[in-house]
């Protein structure tokens, strides 16, 4: 015996537990015929939370799915808890993803609260870490795979990523470096002349450069350079099923495309970072020569007094660390972006913000290191 119209029909009871409201979806839900109103079934009613049931839900389509996001909308407008976990899976995706298409016209979130919240980002930093350590683990066990049969190793690519996170950044590198080591004079010269200390430019200038800011300035600048264009280049090979096809057809992805890339980082990071030294001394030696008269002649043998070879060890392992951090960060988030131009671009954001926290989590923890080494 066939079902009548009427039990067909797409419906929406609620019913009121407490402070909460339970709306019962049931019948066929179909774009092309009439479906049922959030603010009439609400009825006037302001509940703290409102429950969606969906187990008599015969047929639907995109007709329940803006009603849903209707209710999501209202509980997001009003404060009220939107309870979607009794949903099918699929009815809760498809609308996560409409409610991420329309996340600029949504006002934020403030059904959850302080606890929920942190709870939920406590549990997104621990899936993250988890991530970075199982794609970390990845890139030794390729490199140790590559390490025993270099035959395998794309030494082209590794070579034009060189050109392009090397030779191609040397005139952002110059002009960052340069103007870090001015900088760094004319502060340090404001209170050094102040005891007639001025020749101690030179000191300052060197260690600075060598043991720190060479190294931190260019991995700032190849994180907002380099490791973005590496998240851009594989989410946009994501978005365009080529790491499928790689994967369909038996290549490893961390192998094919993210070794050379991080390889060519680590070799060009420490060489990028000598040069930013020579740079920023070249910068304080101009400043010390303009502006407290000191020729460079003297700058130059006063700055060998105090900076040797430990000093720029310590800037050359810093440089290659970072750049592996940078190279593991873009690729990282390249692999995980979304499947659409949107996805790209946040992928490129997130690495380049990765990359940064990363960077100053290494370089506070090698500050500790070299302090208690002696170095």
């Amino acid at each position: 015996m066939s079902a009548s119209p009427a039990t067909l029909r797409a419906s929406a009871t609620t019913t009121s537990e407490g402070d909460g409201l339970t709306v019962a979806l049931a019948g066929t839900w179909q774009i092309t015929a009439p479906r049922p109103m959030w603010a009439v079934v609400r009825g006037g009613q302001n509940p703290a939370r409102v429950r969606l049931q969906a187990e008599a839900v015969e047929k639907w389509d995109s007709s329940l799915l803006l009603f849903l996001f209707e209710v999501q909308q209202w509980c997001r407008d009003s404060g009220a808890y939107f309870e979607a976990e009794a949903l099918p899976e699929k009815i809760r995706l498809l609308l996560a993803q409409l409610a991420a298409s329309h996340e600029t016209s949504v006002p934020f979130d403030r059904a959850e609260n302080f606890l929920t919240t942190v709870g939920l980002a406590t549990q997104n930093a621990v899936e993250q870490a988890k991530a970075i350590s199982h794609f970390v683990g990845e890139c030794v066990l390729g490199a140790r795979r590559l390490a025993e049969n270099p035959g395998k190793f794309r030494w082209r690519d590794c070579l034009d990523e060189m050109q392009q996170c090397g030779a191609m950044a040397l005139p952002i590198v110059s002009l960052i470096s340069f103007l870090v080591g001015v900088t760094l004079a004319y502060t340090g010269a404001i209170v050094l002349r102040l005891y007639g200390g001025d020749i101690y430019i030179a000191d300052l200038i060197g260690l600075s450069m060598v043991r720190e800011m060479g190294a931190v300035m260019t991995a700032v600048v190849l994180a907002g350079r380099t490791g973005a264009a590496f998240a851009a280049t594989l989410g946009n090979m994501r978005a365009n099923e080529e790491i499928d096809a790689l994967e369909v057809v038996g290549i490893p992805v961390v192998q094919f495309l993210v070794l050379p890339r991080i390889f060519a980082l680590a070799v060009m990071m420490p060489l990028l970072a000598l040069y930013a030294n020579a740079l920023g001394m070249l910068g304080g030696m101009t400043v010390a020569l303009g502006l407290l008269s000191i020729p460079p002649a003297a700058y130059w043998v006063e700055m060998q007094t105090i900076v040797d070879l430990s000093d720029i060890s310590t800037g050359v392992i810093k440089a290659i660390a970072f750049g592996l951090i940078i190279g593991l960060s873009g690729c990282l988030r390249g692999l995980q972006a979304e499947r659409s131009a949107a996805g790209v671009g946040r992928a490129a954001t997130s690495a380049v913000v990765t990359a940064l926290l990363l960077l100053v989590v290494a370089d506070a923890i090698f500050a500790v290191t070299f302090n208690i080494l002696g170095w």
